[in-house]
């Protein structure tokens, strides 16, 4: 069993599209973020920088319960341990790698940069709202490139591609109209159609 501390954020949702591709046994734990539950002393001892998601794996790799925080190395863990979507092939690997930091460094800080100022700051500030506009749209045309003639971001389909789908959801907050990217376009919709995304993203939770 696992234990998914969640809330439905971008960086939620990776954990949870994981899992359910897994085929991981797991139980959600809410951390309702609007309410601060993320600064609960018990929730701090798992994830020290105060941020969703993190797991606690009852059947740790020593047979005894391991906490993980960070998105990233969360699905490296699990890949890891499921055998799956994750190359063993060290070209291959690196190329997952390399898409998943890619997530990790550039496309979800900056997006997330996007959606407060754009959406969330109580005052609008147009030098910022611009830079971190025009910097999604970088981030879009280089995801849009390396989409031309592949289904997937890194060869098969992987834990790098489960990073980068839930902040793409979020395009209409990033003033991003998908129809200037159509290879995201496309690999949005051929991700949203698989079933364990499906049930990843039907995952409910009230305030």
């Amino acid at each position: 069993m696992i234990d998914l501390y969640y809330w439905p954020t971008p960086n939620g949702h990776k954990i949870s599209i994981a899992l359910e591709e897994m085929g991981f046994e797991y139980r959600v734990v809410p951390i309702n973020i609007s309410q601060d539950d993320q600064f609960q002393a018990d929730f701090l001892k798992i994830s020290p920088n105060n941020k969703i998601p993190a797991i606690v794996d009852q059947d740790g790799p020593r047979g005894e319960p391991i906490s993980v925080f960070e998105s990233g190395a969360i699905l490296q863990y699990l890949a890891r341990k499921s055998a799956q979507f994750y190359p063993n092939d060290e070209v291959e690997r690196i190329e997952v790698e390399q898409w998943l930091m890619w997530q990790m460094g550039g496309f979800g800080p900056m997006l997330g940069q996007n959606h407060h100022f754009s959406r969330f700051a109580p005052e609008r500030i147009a030098y910022a709202t611009e830079r971190y506009v025009a910097e999604t749209k970088r981030l879009y045309r280089v995801l849009d490139t390396q989409l031309t003639n592949r289904d997937y971001v890194a060869g098969d389909y992987s834990i790098a591609d489960m990073a980068i789908l839930p902040w793409i959801l979020r395009h209409a907050w990033q003033q991003i109209d998908l129809a200037d990217y159509p290879h995201v376009l496309a690999y949005m919709q051929r991700l949203t159609a698989r079933p364990a995304v499906q049930r990843a993203l039907a995952i409910q939770l009230t305030a």
